[in-house]
């Protein structure tokens, strides 16, 4: 990896970053309730937009700036189960089960979708 990717990555992965903050705070803002809503809608769409750049074959520097940096930085494994333990030890069982299983069936079937639209493109 040449050292103007590796700078890009990071670059880019800073406004993943701001991507994440300002979606997660626009969508919990209109969606009230337990379930972390913000958090689901930020990582379905990152699935989403992963399985563009891997069915429409990007090169690799491409995918390493977008994929890595950019998705990379937006999407958030730890909050997801950080929020699904949360809602576990709150009493929230089953709010807590829904987020760890409908967040890993949404994401296949995100990236599939994604992949999918990728190769069409």
């Amino acid at each position: 990896m040449s050292p103007l990717v590796a700078l890009a990555v990071g670059a880019v992965g800073g406004a993943g970053a701001v991507a994440r903050f300002l979606l997660d705070g626009a969508v919990s803002a209109r969606v009230r309730g337990k379930f972390p809503y913000g958090t689901f809608v930020v990582n379905i769409s990152g699935a989403l937009v992963l399985g563009v750049l891997v069915g429409a074959a990007v090169g690799q520097g491409a995918y390493r700036i977008a994929g890595t940096g950019f998705i990379g930085a937006f999407t958030t494994f730890s909050t997801w189960v950080f929020e699904s333990h949360r809602l576990g030890e709150d009493g929230e069982l089953a709010l807590g089960f829904a987020n760890l299983t409908g967040s890993v069936v949404a994401g296949i079937l995100a990236a599939w979708a994604g992949q999918e639209l990728g190769i069409w493109l």
